[in-house]
């Protein structure tokens, strides 16, 4: 529910943040935005596996070289904190439950 809240507050939809809390894939996405959700899922799980064909996609959508270089330093800043709570047992919000 934390990011839903900050995609909120970042401009989007309820629907779009409800789908980012459940199933990113049932949302109604741009190009740009379906990409950058597809290359996220693949460098969050997948990191070893991540190459240069992952940014075709990317590049498709109109993502620049910068634009990609800052996705993945977003991507991997909120998976950096995720697991720092995760490790040091910070329980989440009770709002937060889905």
């Amino acid at each position: 529910m934390a990011h839903a809240d900050d995609l909120r507050a970042e401009g989007a939809t309820d629907e779009i943040a409800e789908h980012a809390i459940r199933d990113y894939r049932l949302a109604q996405l741009t190009a740009r935005e379906r990409a950058l959700c597809d290359f996220a899922v693949k460098l969050t799980h997948l990191a070893s596996e991540v190459d240069e064909s992952d940014m075709a996609p990317l590049r498709g959508a109109g993502l620049t070289d910068v634009d990609i270089s800052d996705a993945i330093q977003v991507i991997g800043y909120f998976n950096y904190v995720t697991r720092v709570a995760d490790g040091v047992g910070i329980e989440d919000e009770p709002e937060w439950k889905c």
